[in-house]
């Protein structure tokens, strides 16, 4: 497989992966009734998966030998549960639809970043096709912009932006300046937040709830949530290393695309005109990302002329 086609099968896999990972979490908060409870049982599933993948690749007793390093991985872990809070918190006070568009702001700060921090060069068209897809996916997620009302609660939602956008930045570092293995940052992350959900979990519900009346389905559905966080940290991670974090983050808008579509197919829902117009705003905005060089040098001659 030459270069080009295996980042396009990284690129898919982290997208299809994300999508019914966010399915399967959706499921678990709505069955469970708890962001806490949920996030606990589908972060231990992939700590199974986790731990086993390890063990396979003869890693396990690296994760013990992580030195001065461990820091930055705890603290993979750390912003990983508070973005997930704090987007859970604006959920249950502040208003949907602005927090739909404010949870997608952090494409933009990560852009923000990249310039402005780490000095690199994003064209016009970067930034206008970035804008095109964001619109495009606020469509295809059902928002209202007639409807949309601000509160002090919608902080939240800002606040779970930035702790995404420090998080990309510092598992970038974590793998560029401290050599750490991509896997091995998985794991502390997932260590991290199964562990902050589970005194989470024990806090707000006074203890352990009780899950033994679920069926099988149940846990099958846990175990599928678990394997595709699993293979979130496989694929976005290595993204992560192979790509800037400004063009990761602009494919991980295609995520709610592909949740419309499994929902469609399994969910029972309807693919409105509405969502077909997201998708194909999408499609535009991507194409100009894609088109970036050829549409900066058409640029920069008609600029010459």
């Amino acid at each position: 497989m030459n270069k080009k086609a295996l980042n396009a099968a990284m690129i898919s896999g982290m997208v299809v992966v994300w999508a019914i990972y966010y399915a399967t979490s959706k499921w678990a908060v709505g069955v469970t009734g708890s962001p806490f409870v949920a996030g606990f049982l589908l972060r231990a599933a992939a700590l199974v998966f986790l731990t086993a993948q390890l063990a396979v690749q003869h890693k396990l007793g690296a994760v013990l030998k992580q030195g001065k390093t461990a820091l930055i991985l705890l603290s993979i872990g750390v912003f990983g549960y508070l973005l997930d809070t704090f987007a859970n918190m604006g959920l249950q006070y502040g208003d949907v639809g602005a927090g739909t568009a404010l949870l997608k702001s952090d494409v933009l700060m990560v852009n923000i970043a990249t310039v402005v921090i780490y000095k690199k060069r994003l064209y016009i068209s970067d930034w206008i096709g970035t804008v095109i897809m964001l619109v495009g996916v606020l469509l295809v997620m059902g928002m209202n912009f007639t409807s949309v009302s601000i509160s002090w609660y919608d902080l939240f939602f800002i606040a779970s932006a930035v702790c995404v956008t420090i998080n990309a930045f510092i598992i970038k570092a974590a793998q560029e300046k401290y050599k750490a293995d991509t896997d091995i940052i998985g794991y502390y992350n997932n260590f991290v937040v199964f562990l902050l959900f589970f005194v989470s979990t024990m806090v707000t519900c006074k203890g352990m709830p009780q899950l033994s009346g679920h069926g099988g389905s149940f846990w099958l559905l846990v175990l599928l949530g678990g394997a595709a966080q699993t293979m979130i940290y496989f694929f976005y991670y290595r993204n992560l290393k192979r790509h800037e974090v400004w063009l990761v983050k602009l494919y991980l808008l295609f995520m709610p695309v592909v949740s419309c579509f499994i929902g469609v197919l399994f969910l029972g829902e309807q693919l409105s005109a509405m969502k077909i117009l997201g998708i194909a705003v999408v499609l535009a905005g991507a194409a100009v990302i894609l088109l970036r060089e050829k549409l900066n040098l058409l640029f920069q001659k008609k600029k010459v002329s």
